[in-house]
C-alpha cells in the first residue's frame, strides 16, 4: 500500500488542470487541488502576428461589420443560385471557384449539442471554398472531460485552421477562444447564436429589401417582436438589432426576464421596448419572432414551462386581432414544436422559416470566408 500511496500524484504535481464541466462531470482540480497562481496564463495565450479575430457575439461587432457579414452572404447566395449575374458577381464566383481558398485546410465541427442546419451549413460551406470539415462530436473528443478546455484548444488549434464550436456554457467557447491560434466561430452557445441572426437579417433583407438598397438602408426602421423565451436567440438579437436601426418589441412570461444588465446594454444601443403581453408586441410589428420555449438540455422544465407560457402560442387569431403591420412575416430558427406557433401560422405563406434555415449556410459561409481567408 505505500508502494501505491508513493506513485500517486502530489496534489501540486499538475499546475494546469482545469474545470471539466460536461454531464456534470467532477472538476479535475476536485481530485488535484491546484493554485490558482501556481502559473501565468499570459505565457499559454496564443503567439501570433497579429491578434485572431473570432465570432463569439455580435455584441464583439460594429453595425458595419454586420452589414458587412450580410452583404457577403447575399453574395455568395446571388453567385450560387441566380442566373442574372453582374460582371463584378461572374468575378467574384470565378475567383472562388478557381482559387479555392481553403484547399488542404481544415475546419474542426466541435459540436457538444445535436445540429441539423448548423452541421449541414458548416460542412457544406467549407467544401464550397475547397476545405475538409472534420466533425468532432461530443463523444469524439476528451473535450472538457478527461482534458480541459485549455489544452484541447492549444492542442486542437494547432493542428486545424478554424474552429466551429456548438457547445453547452458560453464560457466554454470564451476558453476556447482565449487559447486558440485560429478563429473560433461560435455556433450555439446558452447565451448566443451569432450566425443565426445574421440569417435572420439576410433574410429580413430579402423581403424587405428594394432594388439597388443595401442591407443597411433594407433593414433599418423595420419593427421586429419577440415573443416567448428568455433565451440565447432572444439574447443575440437584441445584442445586433437596436445598433443595426432595427427596432424591437420583447413580451416573455413575467418568471423568464431578460437579465437587467443585458436589457440596459441594448437600450443603449436602440429601441427595445419590454411589454406585457404578446397582442401587444405583435401590433405594428413587420416581423414576428419566436423559438422553442424548451432548449436542449432543458427538458425536465416542459411540464412548468407549458404553465408559464400559456397564452403565448402564436397563432393566426392571436396576430390578427393584435394588428402587425400589413407586410408582416413569421420567423423562427427551427426545430419547431407546437407549442409555440400552430400550423396555421408556420405554414402559410407568411412564414419565411424555410428561407430563413436555407440563409444558415451563405452567412456561415461568410463567416468562414471572412474569417479564414480574408481576414
Amino acid at each position: 500500500m505505500n508502494y501505491i500511496k508513493n506513485i500517486l500524484p502530489k496534489a501540486n504535481s499538475y499546475p494546469l488542470l482545469a474545470k471539466a464541466t460536461r454531464n456534470g462531470s467532477k472538476s479535475f482540480s476536485t481530485f488535484y487541488p491546484v493554485k490558482s497562481n501556481s502559473f501565468n496564463q499570459q505565457n499559454l495565450l496564443p503567439k501570433t502576428s497579429k491578434p485572431v479575430k473570432h465570432m463569439l457575439t455580435l455584441e464583439d461587432y460594429t453595425p458595419a461589420e454586420i452589414f458587412a457579414l450580410v452583404e457577403k452572404a447575399h453574395l455568395f447566395k446571388r453567385v450560387s443560385k441566380a442566373t442574372d449575374l453582374t460582371e463584378k458577381e461572374k468575378l467574384f464566383k470565378q475567383n472562388v471557384a478557381s482559387k479555392m481558398p481553403l484547399k488542404g485546410k481544415t475546419m474542426a465541427l466541435m459540436f457538444s449539442k445535436r445540429s441539423t442546419r448548423t452541421r449541414i451549413s458548416t460542412e457544406s460551406s467549407v467544401a464550397y471554398l475547397g476545405g475538409h470539415a472534420m466533425f468532432l462530436g461530443s463523444q469524439d473528443i476528451q473535450l472538457g472531460v478527461n482534458e480541459s478546455l485549455l489544452d484541447s484548444s492549444k492542442v486542437i488549434s494547432s493542428m486545424v485552421d478554424g474552429i466551429m464550436a456548438r457547445v453547452n456554457r458560453h464560457e466554454d467557447v470564451l476558453e476556447l477562444s482565449k487559447y486558440s491560434k485560429v478563429p473560433v466561430i461560435n455556433v450555439l452557445s446558452d447565451t448566443n447564436h451569432p450566425t443565426e441572426i445574421i440569417a435572420d437579417i439576410l433574410t429580413m433583407f430579402e423581403i424587405f429589401g428594394k432594388s439597388g438598397q443595401t442591407v443597411e438602408q433594407a433593414v433599418k426602421g423595420l419593427n421586429v417582436c419577440w415573443i416567448g423565451d428568455s433565451n440565447n436567440i432572444l439574447y443575440e438579437l437584441i445584442g445586433a438589432f437596436p445598433k443595426c436601426g432595427i427596432n424591437m418589441k420583447v413580451s416573455t412570461p413575467a418568471k423568464y426576464p431578460i437579465p437587467q444588465p443585458r436589457l440596459e446594454k441594448a437600450k443603449q444601443e436602440g429601441l427595445v421596448d419590454v411589454v406585457g403581453s404578446p397582442s401587444e408586441a405583435i401590433s405594428g410589428s413587420d416581423i414576428i419572432i419566436t423559438d422553442t420555449w424548451i432548449s436542449m438540455g432543458q427538458e425536465s422544465e416542459k411540464k412548468q414551462k407549458l404553465i408559464d407560457f400559456v397564452g403565448y402560442q402564436i397563432t393566426r387569431e392571436l396576430i390578427e386581432k393584435s394588428k402587425p403591420s400589413e407586410k408582416w412575416i413569421f420567423m423562427h430558427c427551427l426545430p419547431i414544436k407546437p407549442e409555440e406557433v400552430d400550423d396555421e401560422v408556420f405554414y402559410s405563406n407568411r412564414s419565411v422559416v424555410f428561407q430563413e434555415a436555407e440563409n444558415r449556410k451563405w452567412t456561415i459561409l461568410s463567416a468562414i470566408h471572412s474569417l479564414l481567408v480574408e481576414n
